[in-house]
Order: C-alpha cells, then structure tokens, then sequence
C-alpha cells in the first residue's frame, strides 16, 4: 500500500484533540512534504525521522512523501508527532505490518538515532485514548504517568525498532508496577509542631484544611506566618484518584514532574511578588497554564501579598469563585482548572510593627490606610479567614518544648481526614465549594442563630457573600467536631475570624 494512517494527538490546553497522520507515497522526484498547520518544531521532524528510520537499518523511500497532519485547521506544534510520522512512512512502504494501526495511537519524539524521547502532556493523551477505545505506545519515560487512566493498555518502547516489533506481534503490552507511596510522601513533610505558640493560627488553619477555605495571615515580621503556611501541606488529605489525574493533567500539560502528584501529594505553589499576571493566570502565543492552574486541587500561598501589583492581585477575583480560568487569545480560546485553596500572608503596615504594644512603628495611620488598602475589598471579600498572627515572646520561644504541648501534623491531620470524610458523604464536596442549593440545606441555622448573624453582618458591615462564607467556616467547625448542626459556638468562632478585618479598617 502507498497509503497509511496513524492515530496521535495534539495538544490544545489540558485536552488533546485526535489527529490523524496520513502518509502517501507517489511517483516523482524525491520530496518531503509536511502539510497540516505544521509549527516550526513539526517541520523539521521530516530531518528527525528520515535519520532514526536510516540508523535503525530502515529504507526510506526515494519517491515523493506527502504527510498530511489531520485536521488541517488545528495548530500543530513540538515534536510529539515525530512517532507517527515515522510508522506511516514505514507502514506506507510496506516495512512493518498495517494490520495493527487502527487499534493504536502513537506519540513521541525521535532522536536521530531513533530512540523515544518523552513529550510533554501525556496524561490528557492517555485520557483521550483511552475514550477513543484504543491502545497507546509511548516512551517508557511516560508510562507512569499514562498508567493513571485505567483501563487502558500501554505500550513502553525505547526506540523505534521496538515499536516496530509491537506491529509485528513480538512485543507485548507493558504491565506497569504500581507501588503505593502516598503515606511515606506525606509523613516527609514539614511538621506543625515545628510553629511554637501560635494556637489560634493553627486552629484557623485546620479549619481552612478542613474545608478547603481561603486564608489571610496579617502580623509583624519574624511571627510565624511563612512558617504556618508551608506546614498546610502536611495537614491536607491526599488527592483522590480523580483529583490525582487533574493535577497531573495541568503539570503534564506545563512539562512539569508529576511524580509528587502522581503519588497523591496536593500541589503548592508559591510564587514570587514579582510574578506578573500572565505567570499567575497562565497564556502565551500557545497557552500554557499559569501558577493558579498549577495549584489546582492543592495550595497557592502569596507570601508579603501587598507587594504584588495590585492588577496581578484583582485577576484572582474570577478563578476564585468559579474554579477556572478562561484564556482568550485570537486563534484558540482555552479553558484551564483552577480550583485552589488562597493562603495570603501581610504585614500590617510599612515597617510591620504596626500591631505590636513596643512602640516600634513610626507609620501614620494615613500609610497604614494606603498600605492595607492595597488588598481591594471585592478581593478581601472571598477571603474566608482572616486571622491576627501576634509575634512570639522570646522567653517563650527559647523555653525548650514539652513533649505534650504541640500537636504534630499527624494528629491534626487525623481529624481533617475525618471531617473531610463527613463533608464527602454528606455533600460530594468540600464545605468551601457547596453550591447555594446545597448551601441552604447543609447549613441550616436556627431562628436565633440566624438573628445573630444578622445583627453581626449589620454590625460589621458584612456583605451576602460574607455572610454566606460564615456560614460555610461554621459547617466546618462544626463538622470537626462532628456535630449534625451548627451551634452557636460554632457561628460565633467563624465570625471571629472577620473581626480582624473590621478593626484594621479603623486605621
């Protein structure tokens, strides 16, 4: 046959479009035609290809290649379709069996002498595959990763040669060893126990791991907040098995180790003030996801959060109410997740001693004003839990700790674990992301309760979306200490954590 077909795919955001490789072989001069909106990385896959098939002992045809890369109004680009490429040229000219090609999909860059060579975004190829009801050969380097969609069969090839023994029936399917690591991953990280003192805070923060809520830190520099936020990780329950090839989807897609996620690890991210607002929110001529995509399903901790751009700040305000992020450019419009858990940590004024009683701070209240107004209220507003992190006196931060006074992560873990458990049976999802249907029938309160929540929201001059926050930090309250109902004690700590707010507005 002068004709063949094979089955790959391309890349467009965190999906991959089906394309299909067909290759013909006509008589003429001898050419190499590449068609299909080929970039520039696809078109010099023609040098790619012709030297793997000649150093592996192959013939390439002395007859005019036209390869088209179906659809041909899909932007094509990297070398991922080096593997397809090659197998139509080989089956074309009747070098390896044709029989086999349409139950397969092949992906993969070629080194000169052949070998596979791992691409990036291998995971949403494996998910789309495997929708499609066909079998995928890939580089060995990426078997764990595609080993996440199941079922589907795999292929691990080293190099070219031992693809070709696949179509020809000499190399069997790959059975990937899988090895739970979860737990070890977990218990390696940084302990909570480690923070001395700072009860309320780590109170506030088991709380937002419980529910997955957003959380501002303000306090005076040296207090402990950086500290308290990189500790979150440890009190998080591990991603479940969906979760795991989301995240892992988006690192794939960002050409981005996915081991950790792979493992169950909730990602963190913490990028630096400088980051500007495409870095955050992700684009580009092809789009990539930005650090918020990359935080899906985990954390995404703004360390000294004022000194951000106050634009860089204010695109957060959409991904953190809908849970993705929309790019728009002129020739393709992706939509990316963006589901993450906000930690913000501030000083409360220029110099950062505008809280304490020493009298160190020489800011004027019109500063103080002009600093924090930095964080717009529309953005204040969705934040959760605000919590006041008061520094350590050194008397007691140089006494040497009792063995029963911190709790370690692992404990405080345990009861996340547990209420999170709760959340999942009751509602399939976690306190912060209940919808307003489930809102009303999950957090119901009683007539007084609902009074007093109304004289405070009046008081404090909370908003609807305040109010409605409040109410979901007292579910989850309530749900670590497993109660069916929310209890006054529950409303009145959840709305202790948005009196911070209302007394730095009196700078």
């Amino acid at each position: 046959m002068s004709l063949a077909k094979v089955y790959t795919r391309a890349q467009q955001g965190i999906v991959a479009p089906m394309v299909t490789v067909e290759v013909h072989l006509s008589a003429g001069l001898p050419a190499f035609q590449l068609v299909g909106l080929p970039e520039a990385a696809v078109r010099e896959s023609k040098e790619r290809v012709r030297s793997a098939l000649l150093n592996l002992g192959f013939n390439f045809p002395m007859s005019r290649i036209t390869v088209n890369l179906a659809p041909a109004d899909l932007p094509k680009e990297g070398g991922r379709y080096d593997l397809a490429i090659a197998i139509g040229i080989l089956a074309a000219s009747q070098q390896v069996p044709a029989d086999l090609l349409e139950q397969w999909e092949f992906i993969g860059e070629l080194s000169l002498s052949g070998d596979l060579r791992n691409v990036k975004g291998l995971l949403p190829v494996a998910i789309g595959c495997q929708r499609a009801q066909r079998k995928l050969c890939l580089p060995r380097q990426s078997v764990r990763e595609a080993s996440l969609v199941k079922p589907l069969q795999l292929a691990a090839a080293d190099n070219l040669l031992q693809v070709c023994q696949l179509l020809s029936g000499q190399l069997p399917l790959y059975e990937v060893p899988i090895e739970d690591t979860r737990a070890s991953k977990v218990l390696n990280r940084l302990d909570i126990a480690d923070v001395k003192g700072q009860f309320k805070a780590k109170r506030a923060l088991e709380i937002a791991a419980c529910g997955g809520h957003h959380l501002l830190m303000t306090g005076s520099p040296g207090s402990g907040k950086s500290m308290l936020a990189a500790r979150l990780a440890s009190l998080l329950p591990p991603l479940s098995g969906e979760e795991c090839i989301e995240s892992a989807a988006v690192y794939s897609v960002a050409g981005l180790d996915t081991t950790q996620v792979c493992n169950g690890v909730r990602p963190f991210r913490s990028p630096h003030h400088t980051a500007s607002a495409v870095s955050l929110v992700g684009g580009g001529s092809y789009p990539q996801p930005g650090e918020i995509s990359l935080a899906h399903n985990g954390v995404l901790f703004l360390d000294e959060v004022v000194e951000f751009s106050r634009a860089v700040l204010e695109v957060l305000r959409e991904p953190l109410e809908a849970g993705y992020i929309h790019i728009s450019r002129a020739a393709q419009k992706l939509t990316f997740p963006a589901r993450f858990q906000l930690i913000a940590a501030m000083n409360p004024c220029p110099c950062g001693y505008a809280l304490e009683s020493s009298g160190r701070c020489r800011c004027t209240p019109d500063q103080i004003r002009r600093y924090q107004s930095k964080l717009s209220g529309p953005l204040l507003d969705r934040i959760d839990l605000h919590i006041q992190v008061n520094p350590i006196p050194p008397a007691e931060f140089l006494k040497a700790p009792a063995p029963t006074t911190e709790e370690n992560s692992q404990q405080i873990a345990a009861r996340v674990s547990r209420s999170v458990a709760i959340q999942l049976a009751r509602q399939q999802c976690r306190n912060a992301y209940l919808s307003s249907e489930l809102l009303y029938r999950h957090c119901v309160l009683s007539s007084s309760l609902q009074d007093l929540l109304a004289s405070a929201a009046t008081k404090m001059q909370l908003s609807a979306r305040a109010c409605t926050r409040i109410l979901k930090v007292s579910r989850s309250i309530a749900d670590l200490e497993a109660s069916e109902v929310i209890e006054r004690k529950h409303l009145l700590e959840a709305l202790s954590y948005r009196q911070m707010r209302a007394a730095s507005a009196a700078y």
